[in-house]
């Protein structure tokens, strides 16, 4: 298995994450996608998926296919797994670990597939060298993936090892926070251009508003991450992975000529957002307050976003009590924020009419297993003229 050659990538990622991670693909000059609800396909070289890696804001892991094959029986698929030159891509003496998504009526547990393939690897090395890797959980060196539908099976080397949607900073992470990735593909899924203000009331541990300036930045929080699931296979070169980096830190903007500005009324938020953002080295581009949302800055030249996601009150007690908040965020977006578009994401739909403002998009998201919406609002003072 030589690195020119083209294989077939799968970058996975949450539920309607899918267009967004796809977007971000594109833009890294891949061509040739194909998405489905949880993941984008392409192909590339072993070297494409440490860019991918390097790059993705919104995904979760990217996987590169080193072997396919129809199957219909366990025994099947220790054949063809065995049949692989493992010590291609790994060491004897090395680790491995095999994670999976199985569907077939013969197998009632995953995990039982999983087992089998990590047998025909364990037997194909002791028959070669008498001896075996060790293999368990621990993502933290070589990763495998099976992926098993109906007839069909691959494997797969899964480049990222522990996942890519969380970006190393959140040493604080407060109460129910969004995962980094979503509220990176929030951002890029709403109409912010990166280059005016980024307002996040409500900021709680400041996630939304240190995405949004690792997104101005251009500052890429994989740079200085020390372990990748690539990092352990033979096919990885550091010297390349170094361009990469060198490349990536290039690439970092120095200011930002527009204000992000993140509040939230309680203290130990700020303090905690605060603390994450300097841990993800954006602290000194936003500002952080303590105040009521209503009492947020809002510039009002080079307007941008409004970006809240307020609690979504999942029981009723919890909702009842926010009714009146969802409605003065509406009074907020109508009094104060004119010229500006504002967006609400929130799991909660009946909370999210209490707002009185007509959206103009709604877009579908889950949060873990959430169902949430993104609604964008034009704000604009008085009765639009069409």
């Amino acid at each position: 298995m030589q690195d020119h050659r083209k294989h077939k990538i799968v970058i996975t990622c949450s539920p309607r994450m899918s267009s967004v991670v796809e977007q971000e693909v594109k833009a890294l000059g891949f061509k040739d996608t194909s998405i489905n609800h949880q993941n984008v396909e392409l192909t590339g070289s072993f070297h494409d998926t440490l860019r991918l890696n390097m790059y993705l804001r919104s995904a979760n892991r990217v996987l590169f296919e080193i072997s396919s094959f129809r199957i219909n029986h366990p025994d099947e698929l220790y054949k063809k797994v065995k049949q692989i030159q493992w010590d291609n891509i790994f060491d004897v003496d090395g680790y491995f670990s095999i994670k999976g998504f199985v569907k077939h009526e013969k197998i009632l547990d995953q995990r039982f597939a999983s087992l089998r393939a990590k047998d025909a690897i364990a037997d194909y090395f002791m028959e070669k060298y008498s001896k075996r890797p060790d293999s368990g959980k621990d993502l933290s060196q070589t990763v495998l993936f099976l992926h098993w539908f109906e007839s069909q099976a691959s494997i797969y080397i899964d480049t990222s090892g522990e996942t890519i949607a969380k970006h190393g900073y959140r040493k604080i992470p407060m109460k129910a926070p969004m995962m980094e990735s979503l509220a990176a593909g929030t951002i890029m899924a709403s109409a912010w251009n990166g280059k005016s203000h980024f307002i996040n009331p409500m900021c709680g541990s400041g996630t939304l508003a240190i995405e949004a300036a690792l997104i101005a930045k251009q500052k890429f929080t994989n740079v200085t991450r020390e372990n990748f699931g690539f990092m352990h296979v033979k096919l990885f070169k550091p010297e390349i992975w170094d361009k990469l980096k060198t490349e990536a830190k290039a690439m970092e903007k120095k200011d930002l000529p527009f204000k992000i500005i993140a509040t939230d009324l309680n203290p130990a938020a700020i303090v905690a957002a605060r603390q994450n953002a300097i841990a993800a080295g954006v602290e000194e581009y936003i500002d952080f307050k303590t105040c009521d949302f209503r009492d947020t800055e809002l510039p009002q030249e080079n307007q941008g976003v409004i970006f809240i996601n307020p609690e979504y009150g999942q029981r009723l007690g919890e909702e009842r009590a926010l009714e009146k908040t969802y409605q003065e965020i509406g009074d907020f977006f109508k009094q104060k924020a004119s010229g500006y578009i504002g967006y609400i994401f929130t799991g909660n739909l009946n909370l999210a009419k209490k707002i009185g403002l007509r959206t103009k998009r709604r877009i579908e998201f889950f949060n873990a297993k959430i169902d949430c919406r993104l609604l964008e609002y034009e704000l604009y003072s008085g009765t639009r003229k069409k």
